[in-house]
């Protein structure tokens, strides 16, 4: 079946407004089948970063990760296109774990649509799809640390499932400053990363090394230092069950925020990084650890001189999302009557998460973002010209950001660096997993 032998448009609109999960996994499957008859696989992208960690692919650019929270189909088309133009292979789509509810776009849908676009689009080749910020809450770990992280292992299957070669553990929520040591402050985090790590290495497709990520320091908290990430790697590979490769990355904390820091008249405040502590915390987790190198979140909203610098200070991977919402919702072309009724819906169900020094402007900013499940349907369903003018915008801000993180002409590096493997589903196993201690010894 070639590429024009069935309209995927159709298709991607009947894999997101499927019914029940039966029926969005029917089409998905069709999809993906129709993916691999094009040469197109979800793959993942840790042999090349592991070569970046051995010094074998010098450190000169910084790949994209994109998190596409509505109009995912004509967005992922735009990302291809670009990607084409510019002989470009290192680039992520992904999706976090919060991303997943508030738009309504579970995983075997996410990975689908983005497989249906590069289908769409001409593309042959990997294709990367990550779960972003697979996170612990730390509230519902106190209270119940068990339940907590089965609900994450059952997510990560879910994930594996789909496609999702690419899972980041985010258990940087459990790190406790209070804490007399470094080590100890760590102690929660590398544990249970190493325990998640060594629970995606057992369910991981034969053939497949999921790349995964780890991260010292939650996002909008104080920077992160060498000591940090140092406490983190010693504890974690104490932990991680012996020959079992570890994490491929690690997410640091160095200034931002997500979704920027909103002003009250809704404009976003400017926001400066530490790239000292990227350049020196990428250069410590290469050098020492054999990783890729440092992760930098939120940064989307980040004022365009700044993204030539990720890969000038060897960061590894930047992870940009708000930006492509905000263009969307501001977009000339974006129905101010849907507009409207987005933010009545907002101020109807949201007001509780209004703080009192909140102004209106800040509230719809920082919630508007939970309207896009609720609206899928209406966002989806809007003209084919109006989605296709949305996606010119947001095209040329792809067409900058692999400019500045210095992608164009990486397909090559991917083509030698990534093995293309047909995933054939196989059972599901029990596994030991390793017991997290509380002894204090640490």
């Amino acid at each position: 079946m070639g590429r024009r032998a069935i309209d995927m448009d159709n298709l991607v609109m009947e894999l997101a407004l499927a019914p029940n999960m039966d029926e969005k996994k029917r089409i998905a499957k069709k999809i993906t089948n129709i993916a691999y008859k094009n040469g197109i696989y979800s793959s993942s992208i840790n042999s090349l970063y592991m070569a970046m960690g051995k010094g074998e692919i010098a450190g000169t650019f910084t790949v994209p990760a994109i998190n596409l929270r509505t109009l995912a189909y004509d967005l992922a088309k735009a990302v291809f296109r670009v990607a084409k133009r510019n002989n470009a292979g290192a680039f992520l789509f992904e999706i976090a774990k919060s991303e997943i509810g508030y738009t309504d776009q579970p995983p075997v849908e996410y990975a689908a649509v983005c497989l249906a676009a590069a289908v769409k689009e001409g593309w042959d080749g990997p294709v990367f799809i990550q779960g972003d910020h697979f996170q612990v809450s730390a509230k519902n770990y106190k209270e119940n640390s068990g339940k907590e992280l089965d609900g994450l292992k059952a997510l990560i299957l879910k994930a594996i499932e789909a496609g999702f070669y690419n899972i980041d553990i985010d258990s940087s929520t459990l790190v406790d400053l209070s804490k007399p040591s470094v080590r100890k402050q760590q102690k929660d985090n590398y544990e249970v990363c190493a325990l998640l790590t060594n629970f995606i290495r057992q369910n991981q497709p034969r053939g497949i090394e999921i790349s995964v990520g780890g991260e010292i320091g939650e996002v909008g908290h104080q920077n992160s230092t060498p000591e940090d990430l140092r406490a983190f790697m010693d504890g974690y590979k104490e932990r991680l069950r012996k020959g079992r490769i570890g994490i491929s990355k690690v997410s640091i904390q160095t200034g931002t925020s997500h979704g920027g820091v909103v002003l009250p008249d809704g404009t976003i405040a400017q926001v400066k990084l530490d790239f000292d502590t990227l350049r020196n915390l990428s250069k410590i987790a290469r050098e020492e650890y054999g990783l890729a190198g440092a992760v930098q979140h939120g940064a989307s909203t980040l004022p365009p001189e700044a993204f030539g610098k990720f890969p000038e200070n060897g960061a590894a991977e930047v992870h940009l999302a708000t930006e492509f919402q905000n263009i969307v919702y501001e977009s000339p072309h974006f129905p101010k009557e849907l507009k409207m009724r987005i933010y009545d819906w907002l101020k109807q169900t949201q007001m509780a998460e209004k703080k009192a020094d909140q102004a209106e402007e800040q509230f719809l900013y920082s919630t508007r973002k939970k309207a896009l499940g609720q609206f899928k349907k209406d966002i989806m369903g809007l003209p084919k010209a109006t989605r296709d003018a949305i996606a010119d915008e947001i095209e040329q801000k792809f067409e900058f950001l692999f400019e500045k993180l210095n992608v164009k002409d990486s397909r090559p590096l991917t083509s030698k660096h990534i093995s293309l493997k047909r995933v054939i589903s196989r059972p599901r196993v029990e596994s030991k997993e390793i017991e997290l201690s509380h002894d204090g010894a640490d």
